[in-house]
């Protein structure tokens, strides 16, 4: 393949026609969803190369797509609409993700964003996603192979944390690690009974917001090879 064909690949020419994409978003809009720079990154960010090739042609459908692993990459609803809230304040400059998966979410964030830390269980999963940032040019990213429910202390505090496989509860750890001010998006629950959070920190405590009922996979302990 050169380079030409490559590009081409990347872009999603020839996979997908800008028409499917511009479906996807205005998908979204209709959903509720207008943060215009979260829509934009969603629009230019190329999803297929976050799918297996089988299900490359469902790629900008608004659906969660099974990756291996028993994971799934989130529908783009999901990421778009955590994303959002993240966003709600203003900027962020420190953000931890809590499951790397595909590297999908995490190539949104990193165009949203000026720093992110992506902790993953699956070693093979996060090996992949890399690969997938570095074809992307997206370089402001720092990745661990861990357990999701410690976080990543050593680097902490962060303006935001999104966690993108469900709770039984809100770890304790992801609470300590939040700055002053900082947003924290979670799905909470166990089986099909699941809602999404968002928890503020402020100077009186945590602020907790129940927002829509989800289903993600479980946030697992321990990482894994």
């Amino acid at each position: 393949m050169n380079r030409e064909q490559d590009e081409m690949n990347r872009r999603g020419i020839g996979m997908t026609s800008q028409r499917t994409r511009e479906r996807l978003i205005q998908r979204l809009y209709e959903e509720g969803l207008s943060n215009a720079q979260v829509l934009e990154v969603i629009r230019r960010t190329p999803r297929h190369m976050f799918v297996d090739e089988a299900f490359s042609h469902r790629a900008y459908e608004d659906t969660s797509l099974p990756i291996g692993h028993n994971q799934t990459i989130s529908q783009p609803y999901m990421v778009a609409r955590m994303s959002e809230l993240l966003l709600e304040a203003g900027p962020l400059d420190k953000v931890l993700e809590i499951g790397t998966g595909s590297g999908y979410q995490t190539a949104v964030l990193a165009q949203l964003v000026e720093r992110v830390f992506s902790v993953e269980r699956i070693q093979g999963l996060q090996d992949r996603a890399k690969e997938r940032l570095v074809e992307l040019n997206l370089r402001n990213v720092v990745f661990r192979w861990g357990d999701g429910w410690e976080g990543w202390s050593a680097l902490a505090p962060y303006n935001g944390i999104i966690v993108t496989a469900a709770a039984s509860e809100v770890p304790q750890a992801l609470l300590d690690q939040l700055a002053l001010g900082g947003r924290l998006v979670i799905p909470v629950g166990t089986g099909d009974v699941q809602q999404l959070m968002l928890i503020i920190r402020d100077e009186q405590g945590y602020s907790r917001h129940i927002l829509d009922a989800v289903r993600f996979v479980p946030l697992l302990n321990g990482p894994l090879a």
